[in-house]
């Protein structure tokens, strides 16, 4: 996203996409690559994980009637992951790292 660092980025999608508002820690946990179809085209994308200390949950967001928030335990989430990159990151995701000190 313009003029956002990555971690930044990763928090905005957090709201956009599941009502979430915190903490973006600028900690990459991992690339993946997948392919996103685009007005026809198989464009290749290359996405980095940001972990977010999530503060607020909001009741309303930009995307709620496009997805449906559910919380899982990163292992969970994993088993629900498709992207094999993107699995191995959550499932490996040990959230207590990343929490404020």
């Amino acid at each position: 996203m313009h003029k956002q660092t990555p971690a930044a980025a990763a928090a905005t999608e957090a709201f956009e996409e599941a009502g979430l508002s915190g903490d973006a820690i600028d900690q990459c946990l991992g690339v993946y690559t997948y392919v996103k179809e685009y007005k026809g085209f198989d464009l290749p994308v290359v996405t980095m994980v940001y972990p977010v200390h999530v503060l607020n949950i909001h009741s309303s967001w930009p995307e709620q009637h496009q997805r449906r928030r559910k919380w899982f335990t990163p292992k969970k989430a994993a088993k629900k992951i498709t992207e094999p990159e993107l699995k191995r990151i959550v499932a490996t995701f040990r959230p207590k790292r990343f929490l404020p000190k």
